[in-house]
């Protein structure tokens, strides 16, 4: 996972594409974990915090875009 620091500098786009590989991984990491076929359990957790800060800064900038907006 990259640092805080380096997924501020993302742009949107890269962000969602980020998010979206992140969802498939968390999927086939439960997958994987169902058949019994998963051998690091921990990773299900980081993957999901992972998916929880993309989300959060894509939040963010959308919050900060509307605020943005009401100004004008």
């Amino acid at each position: 996972m990259a640092k805080r620091t380096d997924l501020a500098e993302m742009g949107a786009d890269e962000l969602e594409t980020a998010l979206a590989e992140a969802k498939a991984e968390l999927f086939n990491l439960r997958f994987q974990h169902v058949t019994g076929k998963l051998d690091n359990y921990a990773r299900i957790g980081h993957v999901r915090k992972d998916v929880a800060r993309f989300n959060t800064l894509l939040r963010a900038r959308e919050i900060e875009a509307a605020e943005a907006e009401e100004i004008r």
